[in-house]
């Protein structure tokens, strides 16, 4: 039986866990029993772009085994700092995009307010790794101007929250946040992308399921988790919660070669998702972002394995496919190859 104790805590309990997340790579070096002659370049590869890892995530990884699919969604490595021809700081060219502080409006219908300017974990892969957060953070008067954005624009229909992770926001500004975007008539739907309830599933608390389901708007939370292994009983359960609430939970998926560019390991985690109430929604081909090349997939490849997977499982295990090219009216679909 899985104990309600692990998500249904006081909301200060999460904080907590998040401020000693581990940020040293000495000390995840030294918890994890590593080579150390790994080091030097995990040192310097975390100089642009810093490790971050909780402890209830470093706790799912194989101790000493370098090649964990969880230790490598997050350790510094020296492969970050070859500059790859191709790749870019802006992959999906969202900057003309952020014409506003804290709003990115590409698609019809939807905008994405930038509601975090950190996150709970920082994936190697990231493709905001390079986005210019400290130019999108936000005072009141500069939130009630991305409202009223959204107020004037009546063709927005849904709102997602992102950033960095917009659950590392505390649980009073979000329920302001919600509560106002609550009062724009035309909006019907608020999605949230998050990561912290796989790598921190206490976060999944009280106050966070009040404000998410206390107004008109549809929520759905689309969290991100990549592996089998990030799923243990404490996630489950905290995903669970999120369904009970009111709330529909999917789950996204970024397509990374050494973690889980394998048919078998994603059917794995797709099985594991659905027994846990959780819909497979989009399995991402890599977002060519500069610094992450060494965990790109050709589309061919992709679309390979997802065919492997078609024979492997049932119709509602599959993901969809897909690449986001800058400038389109939507992610691209790949078709599988079987």
């Amino acid at each position: 039986m899985i104990t309600r104790t692990a998500a249904c805590v006081q909301g200060s309990r999460w904080q907590q866990t998040l401020s000693d997340s581990i940020t040293d790579p000495h000390e995840l070096f030294e918890l994890l029993g590593l080579d150390a002659d790994l080091l030097p370049a995990a040192l310097e590869a975390s100089g642009s772009f810093p490790l971050r890892v909780p402890h209830p995530f470093l706790q799912r990884m194989r101790k000493g085994d370098i090649n964990d699919p969880l230790l490598q969604q997050v350790l510094p490595t020296a492969a970050e700092l070859i500059s790859t021809a191709g790749y870019s700081v802006d992959p999906l060219v969202e900057r003309p995009k952020n014409t506003h502080k804290g709003i990115i409006h590409k698609y019809s219908g939807r905008v994405l307010l930038v509601v975090g300017s950190t996150c709970a974990v920082n994936c190697r892969y990231c493709f905001r790794r390079h986005f210019p957060y400290e130019e999108n953070r936000l005072n009141k008067r500069q939130w009630q101007e991305a409202l009223d954005y959204i107020t004037k624009d009546d063709t927005i229909r849904e709102v997602i929250y992102s950033g960095g992770d917009p659950l590392a926001l505390n649980d009073q500004r979000l329920k302001w946040l919600t509560e106002a975007i609550a009062e724009i008539p035309h909006v019907e739907r608020l999605r949230v992308h998050t990561r912290l309830p796989i790598v921190i599933p206490e976060r999944v608390c009280t106050e966070l399921l009040g404000w998410l389901t206390s107004t008109r708007l549809k929520t759905l939370v689309v969290v991100h988790c990549n592996h089998p292994n990030e799923i243990d009983d404490n996630v489950g359960y905290a995903l669970q919660q999120l369904q009970q609430s009111g709330c529909m939970v999917l789950n996204q998926t970024v397509l990374l070669k050494g973690v889980n560019d394998n048919p078998e390991v994603l059917i794995n985690l797709s099985e594991k998702l659905i027994s846990w109430g959780v819909y497979p929604y989009y399995l991402h081909v890599l977002d060519k972002v500069q610094g992450a090349a060494h965990f790109d997939i050709d589309h061919t490849t992709a679309q390979r394995i997802v065919g492997q997977m078609m024979k492997l499982g049932s119709g509602y295990l599959i993901p969809k496919l897909t690449v986001e090219q800058a400038g389109a009216a939507s992610k691209l679909p790949l078709q599988p190859l079987l």
